[in-house]
């Protein structure tokens, strides 16, 4: 890869790890500097950056901090949100309609793309729909003024400063306005661009001299199949796909961090939901249980890691790639929803951590969220009680520990 995708990258995923769930966990942030003066040391590095006096002036003379921005970048769910309920949101009729209309109304133009850079139609507008419902919910927070009250707050003031920074290298050679609005957190145009991907991704495609995010197509569809495309993006492939696992399946070969070629997974007794044998392809996929053992199973495949570059969140790329799927008339999910289904709390989340710690097992620490390590710390934990490993933390699993706190 390019050692500017590296670069983008590593912002990306800075931000996705520090403005989540996790970032909400962090206390004691120390208090922000007076505003003027830091803002005055913000003016003087834009310049050294080669940004104009006057982009300067006139992007940060009046601005001013936005108190419900601090509030959004603080805000804990009480609950987390389980697999059925993130599909049944993003993975809707009503988008899987439109998304079907769009592919027709643009096939020429995906079409051409797609010749270009490598990425199926279906797939940006499955990221489209996903982003910002397919361009209608883009952001209403004022960039410049929302990444720098992230800027000068103190949780994670390098990120945004470079957030900010390249903002208005961005407004000063005339890719975006002045005025231009964004998510909260300074994700912007149809598919929400962070400001340093923007930088580094974003592509002219109808070559008017502007890489526009919002209303030109051709550069909306180009940009994302180009970070797409640097992320590693696999043109002979797809993302994935539901399985059925032999009743006696070793739970604990679940997760991405467990990859095996597909006749090895056929082996296993994995077979496509409709029972068939898997494809006799030369190719590496894992075993994805997004709600553990008794929900479905998916095999995914080297772009359902990219998804998760682009997002790191497992049921995001679940969604990626099964509203892609329902665009060209793939069948929904054959495994069926749970009647009562509940989800957890974080103080739930923080049990099971906490519980998983004090008897041995690194949880990566108690707050409330669950990555990969909790994953881990309960896969070992279910071993060792002859449960089925399948790392997930389910209200089962918490009663579970709960029994053995003495």
């Amino acid at each position: 890869m390019r050692p500017k995708f590296f670069e983008s990258l590593f912002w990306a995923l800075l931000f996705l790890s520090l403005s989540g769930p996790e970032a909400l966990a962090q206390k004691n942030v120390p208090p922000a500097p007076p505003f003027e003066g830091w803002l005055q040391e913000l003016k003087t590095e834009a310049q050294g950056r080669g940004i104009s006096s006057q982009t300067i002036n006139r992007a940060l003379g009046k601005v001013k901090r936005i108190p419900r921005v601090l509030e959004l970048d603080r805000r804990q769910p009480e609950f987390t949100q389980t697999f059925w309920t993130y599909m049944g949101r993003a993975v809707n009729d009503a988008r899987i309609k439109k998304g079907k209309a769009l592919l027709v109304k643009h096939k020429k133009l995906l079409d051409k793309i797609y010749k270009k850079y490598g990425v199926p139609p279906r797939f940006l507008v499955s990221f489209w729909g996903l982003e910002s419902n397919f361009g209608q919910y883009t952001g209403t927070f004022p960039v410049v003024a929302a990444l720098v009250t992230l800027a000068h707050d103190r949780r994670r003031p390098s990120f945004f400063r470079e957030q900010l920074l390249a903002v208005l290298k961005l407004i000063d050679q005339g890719d975006i306005a002045f005025g231009t609005k964004a998510s909260w957190a300074g994700a912007m145009g149809n598919h929400q661009f962070i400001p340093t991907t923007y930088r580094d991704f974003a592509v002219d495609s109808n070559g008017d001299g502007k890489r526009d995010l919002w209303g030109t197509l051709p550069d909306i569809f180009a940009s994302a199949s180009n970070y797409l495309k640097g992320a590693g993006w696999d043109k002979d492939r797809t993302w994935g796909r539901e399985v059925k696992l032999p009743a006696k399946f070793a739970y604990a070969l679940s997760g991405l961090k467990v990859k095996k070629s597909l006749a090895e997974w056929q082996k296993l007794g994995v077979r496509r939901i409709n029972g068939k044998n898997l494809p006799e392809v030369a190719i590496e996929a894992s075993i994805v249980l997004p709600a553990g053992y008794q929900g479905p199973a998916f095999l995914v495949y080297k772009n359902y890691s990219t998804i998760m570059i682009w997002n790191r969140s497992i049921l995001y790329a679940l969604a990626v790639g099964h509203l892609a799927d329902r665009f060209v008339g793939l069948p929904s999910i054959k495994a069926k929803k749970p009647k009562n289904e509940r989800p957890l709390s974080r103080l739930d989340i923080t049990d099971i951590q906490r519980i998983l710690t004090a008897n041995g097992y690194d949880a990566g620490g108690a707050d409330g969220i669950v990555g990969s390590k909790t994953r881990s710390a309960l896969k070992s934990f279910q071993k060792a009680a002859g449960l089925p490993a399948d790392g997930y933390p389910s209200m089962g699993v918490l009663e579970r520990l709960r029994g053995i706190v003495k």
